[in-house]
């Protein structure tokens, strides 16, 4: 009978027997300036504002000695000088096994219309990462289900790749593929900042009961505070990490840090802190990489996140701040390319611009020579095409050239494959594209 009243239990613990209060002193450019609780706040900490038309929730975001400034969660239209502010504390999130196959928002509510226990052991959202010097190496490669990933860009277990794009690509249908076919016990899926209409679509039809039955999602939408946004990502990565430390192989899905790091620049230049990097402001980069670092392989006894974090990436461009902070801190990028989804070839990855940094280790050296040909056979038709479409190549040339333009349809073709089968299967069929 041992644990039937856990979760029943949590919820009875975390009612506070005790509330500070403080009042609203100044509203101010979207910020309200709260007097009472210098003494008693951290940063961070949550609070809720209760003004003549309702219960507005909030974040500290900077202390005084004679006053704190709370971000709100919501425009504060109705709030007034003297309003009550009760402090709620720390921001923890408390994960439960009972949380797969559910749909929840940052604060661990559920969004799927059926009650939702959390935990017996509340986590903090800004965990540290797992000591460098007890962490194991990447693990074995693992198949994803999609060819191209299974061979030019593989995926090894503890490894953080991101996923680079502009909107409408086929990012959202990658994600789906990896939640459904990569080798993991647990699928925890962060949708940060996406448009609300889309979350059941991703659920049910993109997703599917298949994927939906060993997946955790967190959502927060766009039309949702800079806070709610932030949090999205931070809740993903502790609930992935309560799996983790139970010695399961996670896989996370974030989409995308892009919104992260929008959201994460509103807080911040609502604290005060300037924007320096191109309207980001400095502490961005530690943000994102301090998040970054949480996933990977754990130490002894646990198991392992894998990472596949989405950028967007206006126009292909790898060297905005963003894409830029994330790249550095990666064990591989994915460049997605618009071109290549207009022609109609998903998932539209650009294997010349993509590197998976588990390679060579992760697959053998007759599976390396055939990798080392195949990519340079695509480097030579990609230098030429411009030539072939306008019928200026002649025949004969370059051998290289000539083959490059024999195989590259078939090569095309295997790039948006399929992969049901496993990776050797993979390979086997690369083999026979390059005959």
């Amino acid at each position: 009978m041992a644990g039937i009243f856990d979760g029943l239990c949590a919820e009875i613990a975390a009612i506070p027997v005790l509330t500070r209060i403080g009042r609203v002193q100044e509203l101010a450019r979207g910020t309200l300036r709260v007097a009472g609780l210098s003494a008693v706040a951290a940063l961070g900490d949550r609070v809720a504002v209760r003004t003549a038309v309702g219960v507005i929730g909030g974040e500290i975001v900077r202390l005084a000695r004679d006053g704190v400034t709370v971000l709100p969660d919501q425009s504060p239209e109705g709030a007034r000088i003297g309003d009550l502010v009760e402090m709620l504390g720390e921001t923890r999130i408390a994960p439960d096994d009972s949380w797969v196959g559910r749909i929840l928002d940052p604060y661990g509510q559920p969004l799927d219309g059926r009650p939702l226990f959390r935990g017996t052991q509340p986590r903090p959202l800004r965990a540290p990462a797992p000591a460098a010097a007890e962490r194991r190496r990447l693990g074995a490669r693992l198949a994803t289900g999609s060819a191209v990933f299974d061979t030019f860009l593989p995926l090894v277990r503890g490894q953080r790749i991101g996923l680079f794009a502009g909107s409408g690509v086929g990012k959202s249908t990658l994600l789906a593929r990896f939640a459904q076919h990569v080798e993991a016990d647990v699928v925890v899926i962060a949708l940060i900042g996406e448009r609300g209409r889309e979350l059941r679509e991703f659920t049910e039809r993109t997703l599917g009961p298949h994927g939906m039955a060993r997946s955790v999602i967190v959502t927060a939408t766009s039309d949702q505070s800079a806070l709610t946004r932030r949090r999205c990502a931070w809740t993903a990565m502790a609930v992935a990490e309560h799996f983790r430390d139970q010695g399961l192989h996670v896989l996370l899905l974030a989409d995308s840090i892009t919104r992260f790091a929008e959201a994460h620049r509103e807080v911040a230049l609502a604290a005060g802190e300037e924007g320096n990097l191109r309207g980001f402001p400095p502490s961005t980069s530690h943000t994102i990489m301090a998040l970054a670092e949480r996933a990977g392989p754990g130490p002894e006894g646990a198991g392992d996140i894998t990472a596949i974090f989405t950028v967007l990436v206006a126009g292909s461009d790898m060297e905005e701040p963003v894409a830029d902070i994330l790249r550095g801190v990666l064990d591989g990028h994915v460049v997605m390319d618009r071109r290549i989804a207009e022609r109609g070839r998903f998932p539209a990855v650009d294997v010349l611009r993509s590197v998976s940094r588990s390679l060579p280790e992760a697959a053998s050296d007759a599976e390396n020579n055939l990798l080392a040909d195949a990519r340079r056979l695509l480097g030579a038709y990609d230098r030429v095409e411009p030539m072939v479409q306008a019928g200026l190549y002649a025949t004969g040339s370059d051998p290289v050239v000539d083959r490059a333009i024999r195989v590259w349809p078939l090569l095309d073709r295997f790039l948006a494959e399929l992969s049901p089968e496993g990776i050797h299967n993979s390979f086997a069929r690369l083999a026979q594209s390059l005959e």
